[in-house]
């Protein structure tokens, strides 16, 4: 596939390296409006949170983690965000986005609600993306990544965010919540969207540990076990 066949997803710079799609005006202006709405909604959300990954606990290493949420449950990611910035006393997060159009939408969504976007996918700039989410993580920041995302399939984690496990040595702590009343759009990944005044179940996981000397043989059931946790969180 040449870069004519993949223009909807990427564009290159002279120099050959992948440029991420920045957001145009009109994408900024609608970002703002969804960040508004979303907050706005939020407010009348009622919250019940189920906590199993301990992470909050006084024993669990100080620093950073990597949060994983499926691509449909995006919807109160940054709820979740705020929740745990507020117990832990992060001092930022910086999130993975595609590096399409698309994502150039998702990713001034995300500076609507000061997270820093990371550009890239398996697709698409995946190395170039996995390397800058590794300098964040020096500086401090939180991470965060859909393990399914940007196309799927629905509800099977992707290998990179066990790399960038085994890379910075930070534990991955699964999240995904359940809205009791809710919009699914027809999508690739049926995204949820809560409706206002629903009750959510908001579920922490157990953490996943990607040891830096994992050997390749290992990888694979390390990412079976982050898609088995991040599934029995889920509840379609």
């Amino acid at each position: 596939m040449n870069a004519q066949q993949t223009g909807k997803i990427q564009r290159k710079g002279r120099s050959g390296v992948v440029v991420p799609h920045m957001p145009p005006w009109y994408q900024r202006l609608a970002a703002w409006i969804v960040v508004s709405i979303v907050k706005a909604v939020c407010l009348t959300l009622r919250y019940r949170w189920h906590d199993n990954s301990g992470h909050f606990e006084p024993g669990f290493p100080r620093g950073p983690v990597i949060y994983t949420v499926w691509h449909n449950r995006l919807g109160l990611s940054m709820q979740a965000y705020l929740y745990t910035k507020k117990r832990r006393g992060s001092i930022g997060m910086a999130a993975m986005v595609s590096a399409s159009k698309d994502g150039g939408f998702l990713a001034a969504i995300l500076e609507g609600f000061r997270v820093q976007p990371v550009r890239g996918s398996s697709s698409c700039r995946g190395p170039q993306a996995l390397l800058e989410l590794t300098s964040w993580a020096e500086r401090g920041y939180e991470l965060a990544i859909t393990p399914d995302g940007p196309r799927g399939p629905c509800y099977r984690v992707q290998e990179g965010v066990i790399y960038l496990a085994q890379v910075t040595g930070l534990p991955i702590i699964p999240f995904s919540y359940h809205a009791h009343w809710k919009v699914r759009v027809k999508s690739w990944d049926r995204f949820i969207i809560p409706l206002p005044f629903s009750r959510c179940d908001m579920y922490l996981g157990k953490p996943v540990h990607v040891p830096r000397a994992t050997p390749d043989s290992e990888r694979e059931g390390l990412r079976l076990a982050l898609e088995q946790e991040l599934k029995q969180l889920t509840i379609d």
